[in-house]
């Protein structure tokens, strides 16, 4: 936010304090050395030999999967994937529902995070621990955690169904539940992480000088994390994106309604294993440019506040 907008906003009498805030904090982004003009630019030491050679050893295990699948995936078959009416029908709902999942583990996942990171309350670990829970379940235990609490005759979903005629299974609305309950805790996790790391002097300075908690998350703490702000956001779309026991356990697999990318090619392994081998490196291609388009857009322009 810019100097002038804070101007309008914040009391008469601290307009030369939240001059010194900002000052601050670029002092403590950018800290000069004695008879040096200008920020310091951080200087990285190469790792050992060592270190680079399992570096490439590991390089090398995360390649070999994809190596062996484009060798093997029948090319004439992708180009009939991207024009088969059903494909093109699982992506779009894929797509809408993990970009739904996302939004909704940052309206929910944040907050949750600055409690998690600022707040001293007994049996917080017990939270922490039920919330992130499902990033080391398996995805089948969550979706039958999930059926049994939400599902048509759950605890909580028979309410649903006879008080207003509402159910998650074999809706859009299921899927986009069973992609929060495992994509959120990724956000939460590196949220909460960067808020432990951030210094909160600065959002106690705006504080005192009649700022609002929302106001000086959003305009002084949002800032300094936006970083990891946005890679806990790509984190839990690819998690909805590639998410399959979950949603087939909760939600079903209803075609066109249920039917995500990822089930799609688990039903098509069965009949037909070169559809589903195209269908795979669809969900490759389409994770991996959206994956390098946030990381060169939004990740970079974070890492040059």
């Amino acid at each position: 936010m810019s100097h002038r907008r804070q101007r309008r906003l914040l009391p008469r009498r601290s307009r030369t304090s939240l001059g010194r805030i900002h000052l601050e904090r670029g002092r403590a982004r950018h800290p000069r050395r004695p008879g040096v003009r200008g920020p310091v630019t951080r200087r990285h030491h190469a790792p050992p030999r060592l270190a680079r050679a399992l570096a490439t050893i590991a390089v090398i295990f995360f390649c070999l999967p994809f190596i062996g699948l484009l060798w093997k995936t029948p090319w004439s078959r992708v180009l009939d994937v991207f024009g088969d009416a059903d494909s093109r029908g699982a992506l779009w709902l894929s797509m809408r529902t993990s970009i739904a999942a996302a939004l909704l583990s940052v309206v929910f996942g944040v907050p949750l995070a600055w409690v998690l990171a600022t707040t001293s309350f007994r049996g917080r670990n017990l939270v922490r621990a039920l919330c992130l829970i499902s990033m080391v379940l398996p995805p089948v235990v969550g979706g039958i955690s999930l059926l049994f609490s939400l599902g048509r005759s759950g605890l909580f979903g028979r309410w649903l169904d006879d008080w207003f005629g509402f159910q998650f299974t074999f809706s859009a609305w299921g899927v986009i539940v069973a992609q929060v309950f495992v994509a959120m805790p990724f956000l939460v996790l590196t949220v909460e992480s960067a808020l432990r790391q951030a210094d909160p002097r600065f959002a106690e300075a705006a504080r005192s000088l009649g700022a609002s908690p929302w106001y000086a998350f959003r305009r002084v703490t949002a800032p300094s994390i936006a970083s990891a702000l946005i890679a806990g956001t790509v984190l839990a779309w690819a998690r909805a994106f590639g998410e399959f026991g979950a949603t087939i356990t909760f939600a079903g697999n209803y075609p066109g309604t249920t039917r995500t990318l990822s089930i799609e090619t688990y039903v098509s392994l069965e009949s037909d294993p070169g559809r589903a081998m195209a269908l795979s490196v669809m969900m490759i291609g389409v994770s991996f440019v959206v994956l390098v388009a946030l990381r060169d857009r939004w990740l970079g322009a974070g890492e040059r506040r």
